[in-house]
């Protein structure tokens, strides 16, 4: 086995290589993560596929905080679920539609697109046996990302670019998403959690949250209301705008020509990180902190305490981070936000989780003005989606690991609305600018080199703390 023992002290090198000094960005007006001072992002595409309004920007440039609203191709997100529900409907492949198509389906259209995307959720022949099974992975996300490529050799016809041929495999990565994440994640239960697996067949005339539960419980069971509640969930993570990280790395990578399958699985890369797909593993984990240190969940001043500790870094992960609050567009409200909660309600109840759920509702009311207090006008917030989305996977048995999984089966319908869009109206691959900040030096050869005191000293340093063949890393989590 290869010994990486020298990577501990070269990796100590590297780190204190390449910091900048923040003063620079100013200096150079750059315009760190693609936004503006103010959180505001940085115009660098159009788009007619959705859009997210959090605020509006006055005559002076202000921002000004407004209702959130979530549109996909004009359409009031809320109407969209609304109508759903008044007609005990799933909503989420008309979304699907809506987002490819840019209209709404009439009811013959959704039946012929909803057969469709039921008759392809099968994985091609062999492929669960040879690409998931043989190769299982400790990660769902990973293994998402490495089904999606492996999806090319499974393709008659993968490189070419026309737009049928991309809607084509764009239609068959929808429809099979939820099944790889199923299935990878029985693979991941058999050989990493020593349990039973079982890999039942899709049912082409249920939906994909049906099927999704279907396919993950061993009895193949489900309610109707836990059915439509993650059908919600669904519609409410289909698309978010060109300017979240994987929707930008869907055009970012389109736009350099290359393939349907690497686009998505850059994608599925984006999504997979915790300042993105994460985010409700987070507030999960927060929250099994909170209650098992309040001991009293109705008490609003004990609550109110402890998220006080919280974001003075006295509490949970020391970061000062209350997750599941603010956004970087929503400020008064995020409307995914709203209605998930309204239905997890209902399932509270029917869970006999309405403690628990009381508990939620607490911290969306106290969270804010502990916040506010602590830094006044500077931070106004309110809870976001990933707020409620652990919580109600909880309700509906699904395992951790399979959180940010639904945000894919979710989000591709809006990925593969925005690689279509990239190959339609972009035509020009991304490029933008990095200024290079550090000196030029002169060429030294092999002969002359010598370890600087420095460098010898780093070194020594890391001996000491460095624990043997164990490569350190670290940043962040928002």
């Amino acid at each position: 086995m290869a010994d990486f023992s020298f990577i501990n002290k070269l990796s100590v090198l590297a780190q204190n290589n390449d910091p900048i000094d923040p003063s620079l960005y100013q200096k150079y007006d750059v315009k760190r993560g693609l936004r503006y001072a103010d959180g505001r992002g940085v115009l660098v595409g159009l788009t007619r596929i959705g859009d997210v309004v959090g605020y509006k920007v006055d005559e002076a440039g202000n921002k000004i905080a407004v209702p959130g609203k979530l549109i996909y191709r004009g359409y009031n997100v809320e109407d969209i679920v609304h109508d759903s529900q008044k007609n005990h409907q799933f909503g989420y492949e008309q979304c699907v539609y809506l987002l490819l198509f840019g209209q709404l389906p009439t009811a013959s259209q959704l039946e012929e697109f909803s057969t469709a995307l039921g008759a392809l959720r099968t994985l091609p022949p062999n492929f669960t046996e040879d690409m998931i099974m043989k190769a299982p992975s400790s990660d769902i996300m990973n293994k998402l990302a490495r089904g999606v490529l492996a999806s090319y050799s499974y393709d008659n016809n993968p490189e070419d670019r026309a737009i049928t041929n991309v809607l084509r495999q764009c239609i068959e990565l929808i429809s099979r998403f939820s099944t790889l994440a199923a299935y990878a994640y029985q693979a991941k239960r058999r050989y990493y959690d020593g349990k039973s697996m079982y890999i039942h067949n899709p049912a082409p005339s249920l939906s994909t949250a049906e099927n999704f539960l279907r396919l993950i419980r061993s009895d193949k069971s489900y309610t109707r209301l836990e059915a439509e509640i993650l059908d919600l969930a669904l519609i409410l993570h289909a698309e978010h705008g060109g300017g979240n990280n994987s929707s930008l790395t869907i055009h970012v990578v389109s736009s350099a020509d290359t393939d349907t399958y690497s686009a998505v699985a850059a994608a599925v890369g984006s999504l997979k990180g915790r300042r993105h797909g994460g985010a409700n593993i987070r507030v999960m984990e927060m929250m099994d902190d909170i209650k098992s240190h309040v001991s009293d969940w109705s008490n609003e001043a004990e609550i109110r305490e402890y998220l006080r500790k919280i974001a003075t870094k006295q509490a949970f992960d020391h970061t000062g981070l209350i997750y599941g609050q603010g956004h970087a567009v929503y400020t008064i409200s995020d409307p995914r936000a709203l209605l998930l909660r309204e239905k997890a309600a209902e399932l509270a109840r029917e869970k006999g989780m309405e403690e628990e759920f009381n508990l939620y509702r607490s911290i969306e009311k106290l969270a804010p003005e502990v916040i506010y207090e602590l830094h006044g006008d500077k931070k106004k917030i309110c809870i976001n989606v990933d707020f409620y989305t652990g919580f109600v996977y909880t309700m509906l048995n699904i395992p951790r690991e399979l959180f940010t999984p639904l945000f894919a089966i979710a989000r591709i319908a809006g990925w593969s609305a925005h690689r279509i869009e990239e190959l339609v109206a972009g035509g020009r691959i991304y490029r933008p600018a990095y200024k290079n900040v550090s000196e030029e030096r002169e060429y030294v050869p092999m002969e002359c080199r010598k370890e600087s005191d420095s460098d010898q000293a780093t070194l020594l340093a890391s001996d000491s703390s460095a624990d043997s063949n164990e490569v350190r890393t670290s940043g962040p989590s928002d």
